[in-house]
């Protein structure tokens, strides 16, 4: 079995500050939390908003740190939302990050909607509605793909595979996510359809899970116990890809050392050494890491992107509202896929295909924004378009500490005023240190001590929890899948055997 090695670390209970007050009477900051419906960067997850009023020890969200609040201005929050502008005026191939590619920021979107894929039902919300005791824990089991299962979302499978396989949209001669008679995507988790890219992710998640449904009939000896052919790839699916999650995607962000430090493998069973994300009976989602830490992937948003060899360079959204803009002018989402615009996965992965000479990097990790997130469209930033100003007042707005003061707390190298770079000096937001340490230890390269410790943390802490995991179930356990470097399995590997955007898209003859 797997050991999860955790210390008891001295936590500091901060009393209840009049700013604190302050910050929970006035904790709104114009973000219209509660009063709209959930579409893209301006949803707000079931329960985070009581995260500051909380007393209990359990809850869906929680405190990694005990410790003071930095509750910035709001005219410091717009200062230093200025300063994280990338105000490019061309191309700038130096910012480009050499280890990692660009489909990893758009993979980093859809592990995140995984997570926090909420399939609680409808009575349970009004029984719990502060989610604070009824909760679901959050996972690495793909229910953003699966939803409920074929019993309780039919609508998501393939009745002539009798339910064993997912089903898979098509028109004018693309596949694309199934859709129902207004276009909206049938999916486990709504949000998966917020983008081109990331809805061509879940497309060939969907494309995977198919295929090893083949395997395992071409196969019988893959099942285990009494698994039905449709359970037996079920598992295989959720293995292979928490494999992919740790050993390629969480290896690039926290760099190999960090991850090291955190998963042992050197032994017969590997072992998590958590320091910091601590429970009393079940994980929770730590704020410093859902509304912080893992939001580095917003840094590394490229302005545009080629997505095939017709289609782009195009932004992901333009400030224009979705409905009057041009629709084969951006890669925004919530519509069914426009003709010619199956992805080339070649041009996001190091994968052979179409388009792998044109291999788009990601941005480098810092504080640095592209324009585009300065200015989201309506329907996904109605009141406050900046994405930049809502995670900084989201921060601010539950009660975050200083970015210094958690470092000093992991005993980290702390970085100087200097380091940071901000007006005047002084506490810099949790997520603007986390950024800046990844540039300033990292060279943008991966996240820094803090940003990598916390983000290593929770996701090898929530894979050791899972009963269902590999890491807790079998963890002596290898990828048996095809793939380049055997006993390994990458999201390359993934990609080519879904069988999904790698041939060239291009106007038939």
């Amino acid at each position: 079995m797997s050991v999860d090695n955790h210390k008891s670390t001295p936590q500091v209970h901060a009393p209840r500050t009049a700013e604190q007050l302050v910050a929970g009477a006035t904790s709104g900051h114009g973000l219209g939390y509660g009063r709209r419906s959930a579409r893209g960067h301006g949803y707000e997850l079931r329960g985070l908003s009581y995260v500051p009023v909380s007393r209990l020890h359990e809850g869906r969200f929680g405190r990694m740190f005990r410790l003071p609040p930095f509750v910035p201005s709001d005219e410091r929050i717009a200062q230093i939302a200025e300063l994280m502008k990338e105000n490019a005026t061309g191309p700038s191939p130096e910012s480009d990050n050499p280890d990692i590619p660009a489909g990893y920021t758009y993979l980093g979107q859809f592990i995140d909607h995984d997570l926090t894929f909420d399939p609680v039902s409808s009575l349970d919300r009004q029984n719990d509605p502060d989610a604070l005791t009824n909760f679901r824990s959050p996972r690495f089991d793909l229910d953003c793909v699966y939803g409920r299962g074929p019993v309780d979302d039919p609508f998501l499978y393939d009745k002539d595979s009798g339910g064993e396989k997912l089903l898979i949209g098509h028109h004018d001669d693309e596949d694309d996510l199934p859709r129902n008679a207004q276009e909206t995507a049938l999916l486990g988790d709504p949000r998966n359809d917020e983008n081109t890219f990331v809805s061509q992710l879940q497309l060939t998640m969907l494309k995977f899970h198919n295929a090893v449904v083949d395997r395992v009939h071409d196969d019988p000896t893959l099942r285990r116990g009494s698994e039905t052919a449709f359970e037996a790839a079920q598992r295989i699916v959720r293995w292979h890809y928490q494999w992919m999650v740790v050993h390629d995607f969480l290896r690039r962000s926290v760099g190999a050392d960090m991850l090291g430090s955190v998963l042992d493998e050197s032994g017969r069973y590997p072992r998590v050494d958590r320091q910091f994300y601590l429970w009393q009976q079940d994980p929770y989602m730590p704020v410093e890491f859902s509304v912080a830490a893992y939001r580095f992937g917003h840094s590394m948003i490229r302005g545009r992107y080629k997505l095939n060899t017709l289609v782009g360079p195009l932004p992901t959204f333009t400030a224009k509202p979705i409905s009057e803009e041009n629709p084969l002018g951006h890669f925004g989402g919530f519509r069914i896929l426009p003709r010619f615009w199956t992805i080339e996965w070649a041009r996001f992965f190091e994968i052979d295909g179409a388009g792998k000479e044109a291999l788009q990097k990601s941005r480098l990790i810092d504080t640095k924004l592209a324009d585009p997130l300065a200015a989201l469209p309506p329907e996904i930033a109605a009141n406050r378009p900046s994405l930049i100003d809502r995670n900084l007042t989201r921060g601010a707005r539950l009660l975050l500490p200083s970015g210094q003061d958690v470092a000093h707390h992991m005993a980290a190298d702390v970085l100087s005023d200097d380091d940071l770079g901000l007006p005047g000096g002084g506490p810099a937001p949790l997520w603007y240190y986390i950024l800046r340490e990844a540039q300033v230890q990292a060279g943008g390269r991966h996240l820094g001590q803090v940003g990598g410790r916390i983000v290593a943390e929770v996701f090898l802490g929530l894979l050791a929890k899972d009963a269902s995991s590999y890491l807790r179930n079998q963890p002596d356990w290898k990828p048996f899948l095809p793939s380049a470097t055997p006993g390994d399995f990458t999201m390359p590997d993934l990609i080519t055997f879904a069988g999904h955007g790698l041939g060239v898209t291009n106007i038939p003859a």
